[in-house]
Parts: structure tokens; C-alpha cells; sequence
């Protein structure tokens, strides 16, 4: 036991002080295994390559169109169409309603989390600077928007965080609507409400918008598109994976495809903006299942039985387990789809066990752990961490209005989540 909680702190920490995961993961994986008395070398080379390389596997595909998808997106300045037409219906005195729609729009289309961030940071810079909104509130509207209901409980999101249980539960990226609904209503109105609470706080106090330290290179010249033609690509996404049950992999496909019709003009861009986003792909997917080969060492250390019996009697209600093994191993990795591929990797056969003879629906398990890993964003998160460097803003600045928006309501949402699902709300 002791191993165990050496290495989760050991990860958590190095994670915090910025420390890559693709070797802060092993080693880790390798204090467990010396300190319970396994043989590293063998441990590294077989349990934690396997989970790792069982995890790409799986969902290598996934990340990479996924990936690819949100660069062509980015490139062909689609994301920044449809970013700007939002902003611009909401108004500029809402500016935070305005980023926070607009983010929320793009990443329930399939856009990822950090192509998001890059195609509204100037967007958001400039509404803010007008209604004069203290820019510290920026990276918990940017995190409410893109890091939290529209990534895991919006029904039919194509965000990984919504489809890695697919995969241990045999269901839908619709799973459980009502309770994905209700938990999305309460992040997304709860944060916002805090969020306006703020503004108004800060206004009071005398702190309005004060320019960035870094200034924004000036991109040139851009070419916009109309944002009708530039919304077909998700929608063409969300319609096929949610409406005609298309999986995935071909959804993302077909979007993709459709990015590169509509924008046949801008060809010669296109090889470069599928060649990065490729490499963008091995760096996502390598980080999640880095962690996932630390989950699988811990599963097999002798007191990991015990964790497995301590979870899942800490309630009558299974679907409790589910939410505490996911939200913790997400935290302290730092990745929601990481420490989902943990706590499924390890606990999802005993949990899809449990959805047969429990006679609570694998709907609603499903649902339950993509809300939990997002409910999940401490300091030593990724996302944030690459918020924080692209905004300039810190931890000082803004982890309060995080912690609420993007950790607090979310743990309150899913809380509710739970209990629906145990009274048989899905």
C-alpha cells in the first residue's frame, strides 16, 4: 500500500512542478514495482509497456483525426468563423457569456481543448479589453467553456472523454442524456453565474482589463470564412456520430474530408496543417497512456485488491466507486482522459460486471465516469497548465475562479449525476 501512495504522490508532484509525464509516469511505475518487491526492469519492459501500448492501440485513430480535425479547423481559420459570428451575437458587453459560448460551440463540434484556446485567445483578449473585464477571469471562462461540460456530459460529444467508456461499457456517445443534461446545465449555468459574480467583484474594486505583458504577434492579413460553412464541419461531425450512429473514427473522417471540400481554395495549406496536427496527435495520446502504463503496474501490486475492495465498498451505490476512482486518478495525473484510462483500465471490467447484475444501466456508468474526469482540474492539470502559458496569466491569478468553475460546481454536478443514476434517472 505504501508503494501505491508513494508513486500516486510522487506522479502528482513532479506533475505540478511541470515535469513531462511520458518519463515522470515510468519512474513512478518504477518506485511501485521496487518498493513491492517486483523486478523492475521486467515490470517496465512488460506490465507498464503493455498497458501503454494497449491503450494506442485501441485509440490511436482517435487522437489522430481528432487531431487533425481541430488543426484544419484552426488553419483554415473555420474555428475563428464561427468563434467570431458567436461573439458577435452575444454583444461585446457580455464578453464572458460570448468566450464561453464560443469555446463550448467548438469543443462539442470535436474541436480539441488546445486548438480551441489558440483560435479564441485573440478573440477573447479583445472583448475583454472593450467591456473591460479584468483578464484574469479569462482562463476559468476558457476553462468552463472547453474543459468541462462540453468535454465530458453534453450527450453526443465527440470530446475522447465521452467516448473512452464506449469502449468498457459497450454504449453510445448519447449515453445517459437526461443526466448528461442536468449535470451540463449545472456547470454551465452555475459557472457562469459565478463567473458573473466576479465580474462584478472586481469591478467594484477598481480592476478592469489590463493588457498583456506579451504581446500578441500580429498575424496579418486574414482571410475569414463565412461561419455558415464553417459550422458544417461539426456539425457534419456530431450529426453522424450522435444521428446516424456512425463510429467515431468514420465521423471524424467524414468532417475532416468536409474541412478540406469547403476549403478547397486553401489547399496548399493542407499537408502542413495534417502533418502537424499528426504530431500533435503522438504527444496527446503518448501522455494519456503513459499514465495508463502506471495504472496497470499498480494493478497488479498485491494491495491494489485492497483499494479495489476499499472503492468499492464505500457505498451501497456502486456508480460511488466509479466517481471517486476516476475523479482522484484524474487529479493526480493531471489529465481526465489519463486517469479515466487508469481507473477503467483497472476497475472497468468490475464495473461493467456491476452494470449487469447491480440493475443499474451501463448508460449511466458510462455517463457517471466521463463527468468524474472532468470534475478534476487541481493545479498540476495539463490543460490548465497550457492555458496559463498561452494567457500569461498564473495560478495566483485565477486558481480560485478554476477551482470553482471548473472543480467545485462540476463535483456538485456530479454528485447529482450519481444520485439520479442510482434512483434510475438516465
Amino acid at each position: 500500500m505504501l508503494s501505491i501512495l508513494t508513486g500516486l504522490l510522487l506522479l502528482m508532484v513532479l506533475a505540478y512542478f511541470g515535469w513531462s509525464i511520458l518519463w515522470v509516469a515510468p519512474l513512478a511505475a518504477g518506485v511501485v514495482a521496487l518498493m513491492s518487491g517486483l523486478d523492475v526492469f521486467d515490470t517496465y519492459t512488460g506490465t507498464y509497456m503493455e498497458g501503454l501500448v494497449g491503450f494506442v492501440v485501441k485509440w490511436f485513430p482517435i487522437f489522430l483525426l481528432g487531431a487533425v480535425f481541430g488543426k484544419l479547423m484552426e488553419t483554415t481559420n473555420a474555428a475563428k468563423a464561427v468563434a467570431l459570428k458567436v461573439t458577435q451575437l452575444i454583444g461585446k458587453k457580455r464578453a464572458i457569456l460570448g468566450v464561453l459560448i464560443a469555446a463550448a460551440v467548438l469543443t462539442y463540434g470535436g474541436v480539441s481543448l488546445f486548438v480551441v484556446v489558440f483560435a479564441i485567445y485573440p478573440i477573447a483578449l479583445e472583448l475583454f479589453r472593450e467591456a473591460n473585464v479584468s483578464r484574469r477571469l479569462l482562463v476559468p471562462t476558457f476553462a468552463l467553456g472547453a474543459f468541462t461540460f462540453t468535454m465530458t456530459s453534453m450527450p453526443g460529444t465527440p470530446q475522447i472523454q465521452n467516448l473512452i467508456p464506449m469502449e468498457y461499457f459497450g454504449t453510445t456517445p448519447m449515453a445517459a442524456p437526461i443526466i448528461g443534461i442536468v449535470t451540463s446545465l449545472i456547470m454551465a449555468v452555475g459557472g457562469y453565474f459565478w463567473l458573473h459574480y466576479r465580474q462584478k467583484q472586481l469591478t467594484k474594486a477598481g480592476e478592469g482589463f489590463t493588457e498583456p505583458s506579451k504581446k500578441l504577434e500580429e498575424a496579418g492579413e486574414q482571410i475569414i470564412p463565412n461561419w455558415i460553412i464553417s459550422l458544417i464541419p461539426l456539425a457534419v461531425v456530431v450529426i453522424l456520430l450522435n444521428g446516424f450512429k456512425f463510429e467515431p473514427l468514420y465521423a471524424l473522417l467524414v468532417g475532416i474530408l468536409t474541412i478540406l471540400i469547403l476549403n478547397i481554395r486553401l489547399y496548399k495549406v493542407f499537408i502542413e496543417s495534417i502533418n502537424e496536427g499528426a504530431k500533435g496527435s503522438v504527444m496527446a495520446i503518448l501522455n494519456t497512456s503513459a499514465a495508463v502504463g502506471f495504472g496497470a503496474v499498480i494493478a497488479i501490486v498485491p494491495a491494489f485488491d485492497t483499494i479495489t475492495e476499499w472503492l468499492l465498498g464505500i457505498s451501497d451505490n456502486p456508480l460511488v466507486a466509479e466517481a471517486v476512482s476516476v475523479q482522484v486518478m484524474a487529479i493526480i495525473t493531471g489529465s481526465a482522459s489519463g486517469g479515466m484510462g487508469i481507473a477503467l483500465g483497472t476497475l472497468g471490467d468490475t464495473f461493467a460486471s456491476l452494470a449487469q447484475t447491480s440493475g443499474i444501466s451501463a448508460d449511466v456508468f458510462h455517463r457517471i465516469a466521463s463527468v468524474a474526469s472532468g470534475a478534476s482540474i487541481f493545479p498540476n492539470n495539463g490543460a490548465l497548465l497550457t492555458l496559463l502559458a498561452v494567457t500569461g496569466l498564473t495560478h495566483r491569478e485565477t486558481y480560485k475562479d478554476v477551482f470553482m468553475v471548473a472543480f467545485l460546481i462540476p463535483t456538485i454536478a456530479l454528485v447529482i449525476g450519481v444520485i439520479m443514476g442510482a434512483i434510475g434517472i438516465m
